[in-house]
């Protein structure tokens, strides 16, 4: 089960947050997101466990809990949406788009 922890503090590592899940059982990866440009934390990440029950259990203690002086938000991963082919600066909408 992927899921998806938020309100990190940016002091806390993967590592942190894998020791954290492991409490709970095994897990597969743990991934605190970073900037791409800064290196700095991103305030959330995602665990993977591959036991259901055991994520379930993780979930449900650890979220509203404190892991590094912040209360974090704990929850199932939902599916990331498609946000379309951006990238492009002229998206449309009018304005003063002078070239």
């Amino acid at each position: 089960m992927n899921i998806f922890a938020a309100k990190l503090s940016f002091d806390t590592q993967s590592d942190d947050l894998r020791e954290t899940f492991e409490a709970f059982g095994e897990v597969t990866s743990a991934n605190v997101i970073t900037d791409k440009l800064t290196g700095r934390s991103k305030g959330f990440g995602f665990v993977e466990m591959p036991n259901d029950s055991e994520a379930r259990k993780a979930i449900a203690e650890l979220n509203d809990s404190e892991l590094d002086g912040r209360t974090i938000v704990v929850k199932v991963a939902e599916p990331r949406e498609d946000r379309g082919s951006g990238g492009g600066y002229n998206r449309g909408g009018g304005g003063n788009n002078r070239y």
